[in-house]
């Protein structure tokens, strides 16, 4: 394998990394901040008021992009990474 290859193939696969979790860290950044602004306007300094919420809307994203996660990750190991498994 050459350099140029292996450098290709890992930038290929960070980007895959940031596409797969772009839409997961972004809800969470924004349920996050949302709950922060109500917290510091109300004066609620519950904990668990972040983390619940945070977490259902995590979960929720991610059983809806799913789908998107799968087929993108199984296309960058069909397409890129078997053919240089196998050598060609």
């Amino acid at each position: 394998m050459s350099e140029l290859l292996f450098y290709d193939t890992l930038r290929q696969g960070l980007w895959i990394a940031v596409m797969i979790s772009a839409p997961i860290l972004g809800v969470a950044l924004a349920v996050g901040l949302a709950i922060g602004l109500l917290q510091a306007l109300t004066s609620i300094q519950e904990m668990t008021l972040t983390f619940v919420p945070k977490m259902a809307a995590i979960l929720g994203v991610f059983w809806v992009s799913m789908g998107f996660m799968t087929l993108t990750l199984g296309r960058y190991f069909t397409d890129t990474l078997v053919p240089i498994i196998q050598g060609y």
